[in-house]
């Protein structure tokens, strides 16, 4: 490590000990009980707790496998659809519109739907998180596709390129650097999506643990899930998306650098 890095590192790390000093003195100095503004040391406890009791890895690896599954299927779902809607130019005009409206609308506000079509557990916060993710791959994989020239297309074309081929050669590349711009956002709709349907419909999961031990003022638990969900977040993008984002968006020019 990098004399850089290490002066990275601690200066973070001084930090988070900071805050848990300043937390920690807060307790003492409001004077409340400790289901309304719990310690460190009690979350810390928490955290024991759960942990030897198998709860919250249990939790954890649910949680990581409906974000996972959802990412995927999501983004596959749309690029999908974008290939297909950009091959016809009526398609396009007639669900543009659509496709703007269904980006900007909120998950939130399909979950307790969701619920109602699919009941509590996987399906529905599959459907949530897939829906999410959907509309940024495919909005942005539609901007990929319309930036191409159409001299390019023709050209391949008059070259005696089949359908498969002017897709597989030309707007597939063409594509790519949208879509994988898309995927970066999808991810972190992704992550908010799974955590909203987990609070509210599933028996299991970080956003569960939230929900589940504020309603029995469990709050030493409340805190240790918004902790964990924080930390997963960390640890999805900097051990995964960011450097996605450096092996594909970065060599493109697209974006500028998190280390900058």
């Amino acid at each position: 490590m990098s004399w850089s890095a290490q002066t990275k590192t601690l200066k973070g790390a001084s930090g988070i000990a900071a805050i848990l000093l300043l937390w920690q003195l807060s307790v003492y100095v409001v004077d409340v009980p400790p289901h309304f503004y719990p310690s460190p040391a009690a979350v810390w406890r928490a955290f024991i707790e759960m942990t030897e009791k198998g709860i919250l890895p249990s939790y954890i690896a649910d949680s990581m496998l409906r974000y996972l599954l959802g990412v995927l299927i999501g983004t596959a779902i749309g690029c999908a659809l974008a290939l297909l809607i950009a091959s016809s130019k009526l398609a396009m005009r007639m669900l543009g519109p659509m496709i703007d409206f269904l980006y900007y609308m909120v998950e939130l506000a399909w979950i307790p739907l969701f619920v109602i079509w699919f009941g509590f557990g996987l399906p529905t916060i599959l459907v949530a998180v897939v829906y999410v993710v959907i509309w940024p791959v495919l909005f942005n994989s539609l901007s990929g596709i319309r930036s191409i020239q159409p001299s390019l297309i023709l050209a391949a074309r008059s070259l005696g390129g089949s359908r498969w081929q002017v897709l597989r050669e030309v707007v597939l590349p063409g594509m790519l650097p949208q879509a994988v711009n898309g995927f970066r956002v999808a991810a972190g709709f992704a992550f908010r999506a799974l955590i909203f349907g987990e609070l509210i419909g599933a028996q299991s999961g970080i956003g569960y643990l939230i929900f589940e031990s504020t309603t029995h003022l469990q709050t030493d638990r409340t805190v240790l899930g918004m902790i964990c969900m924080g930390l997963l977040w960390l640890f999805i993008d900097r051990n995964y998306l960011r450097p996605f984002e450096k092996a594909t968006i970065d060599r493109w020019g697209m974006v500028v650098s998190h280390d900058s």
